[in-house]
């Protein structure tokens, strides 16, 4: 298969300041990007730099988008897994595709981004349906971790991390958790997201304990039933 078609084309730019983190979550990333920054001068001391990243916790609270900002601050591409293509019934495939992916990113100095990280790297268990092929792909998936090139970054995202073979785990030298922002937080996420809107917008009712992505979209859809109300009651008094 063309490695073209086992990649998902996304050109959205982050800028890291855009993205909403937690104190120790930026100190270790602003570290990862000074590491690759000073990658030369690291590397003549023999201090190898971290470039195996697992974003592990809740859905919605930033992975991808941190993927992202990682990628265009560092000033690499990011070539990002489409899961749905790269996972082939015929024995062996996934392993050759996956090789594919990992092979282009290495040649580019880029940032690989493994989506949905557990869907391929489950743990090698004895009752699953078809253990020899999910031993085959992990096994693949280790010997590309560890031959991956310190020049090139790879960062994978999961929800579960506990279903990631334990073997996988060790690979990474940085393991970063995102859980659902606090109240502050989102009060700051939401002031944000509102602000180009007059103050009859801004002025929704906040739900919290939920993600980014859950707020945004709330956020987004109480300010549209607002603007639509509006512009019907306009069109009636005309």
């Amino acid at each position: 298969m063309n490695v073209f078609n086992l990649i998902i084309d996304d050109k959205e730019v982050v800028a890291l300041d855009a993205v909403f983190l937690d104190d120790d979550n930026r100190r270790h990333i602003q570290q990862l990007i000074k590491e690759h920054k000073y990658i030369d001068e690291l590397t003549k001391y023999g201090l190898p730099v971290n470039n195996k990243i697992l974003l592990q916790g809740d859905s919605g609270c930033g992975k991808t988008t941190t993927a992202k900002a990682i990628a265009n601050a560092l000033g690499k591409p990011i070539l990002t897994l489409n899961l749905s293509t790269i996972v082939c019934a015929r024995i062996g495939e996934t392993s050759q595709n996956i090789k594919q992916v990992f092979d282009k990113a290495a040649r580019d100095k880029a940032v690989l981004f493994l989506d949905e990280f557990d869907q391929i790297g489950k743990a090698r268990g004895e009752d699953d349906k078809d253990v020899g092929e999910m031993r085959r792909l992990v096994n693949t998936i280790i010997q590309l971790i560890d031959y991956y090139p310190n020049n090139a970054l790879l960062i994978c995202a999961t929800n579960h991390p506990e279903i990631i073979d334990t073997a996988l785990l060790r690979r990474f030298q940085l393991r970063i958790n995102f859980e659902k922002p606090n109240t502050a937080v989102l009060d700051s996420y939401y002031d944000k997201l509102l602000s180009s809107f007059t103050p009859e917008m801004k002025n929704i009712k906040r739900k919290y304990e939920i993600s980014f992505a859950e707020a945004k979209d709330y956020a987004y859809t109480s300010v549209k039933s607002i603007m639509i109300e509006k512009l019907e009651n306009q069109g009636k008094e005309d």
